[in-house]
């Protein structure tokens, strides 16, 4: 089994002042095997932290990485394969159309020939099977603004790669200043 943390939309300190510290205080270095980040980190500190937790660290450029401290660092897209499972990882704000459009997403998996799809961009959760596709968003792990959702929850996912291949999500959201946690689970057909 792999353990990994799947977060993004970080925005500190433009958006947010800083993780919360009911996450952070989950967040402990040592048990976290791989960490995928959809973008907007926008400063060296935040990508420091994320390293603190686990050395494997693979970030998608966001928007707002292109013209920070960390610009130009990340590439638009990256695939893995954890066992057997192929993972896909892009911000999003490229597509069109964006804003976490299924079709979009769908043909992006296909183009990227992934498994399991993990996007950002829209700061708000989602994970969805879709075409024998998972799908997942991780929304703003600081819940820091955006246009389309001014109110964002923080939120973050805990994902167990398994053999099968399988995957065990684990949500991780900030309701009501109490962490709240959900379940999902996905099998590749």
């Amino acid at each position: 089994m792999t353990l990994i943390l799947v977060l993004g939309d970080i925005h500190i300190p433009q958006r947010a002042a800083d993780i919360p510290a009911k996450f952070r205080k989950l967040l402990v270095p040592g048990k976290i095997d791989r960490i995928l980040c959809t973008g907007n980190v926008t400063d060296i500190a935040t990508l420091e932290y994320l390293r603190s937790i686990s050395p494997d660290v693979s970030v998608s450029r966001g928007e707002f990485d292109e013209r920070g401290a960390t610009s130009h660092q990340h590439p638009i897209s990256v695939r893995t394969v954890i066992q057997e499972l192929s993972i896909g990882l892009v911000n999003g704000h490229y597509l069109v159309p964006g804003n976490g459009d299924v079709d979009t997403l769908a043909a992006t998996a296909r183009q990227m020939d992934v498994d399991v799809l993990v996007t950002g961009c829209t700061h708000r959760f989602e994970a969805y099977e879709e075409q024998g596709r998972f799908f997942i968003n991780p929304g703003s792990i600081t819940g820091a603004f955006s246009p389309l959702e001014p109110n964002a929850v923080p939120s973050f996912v805990l994902m167990e790669v398994k053999d099968g291949p399988a995957v065990v999500a684990y949500v991780y959201q900030l309701v009501a200043d109490e962490v709240v946690v959900d379940r999902i689970e996905y099998t590749r057909p």
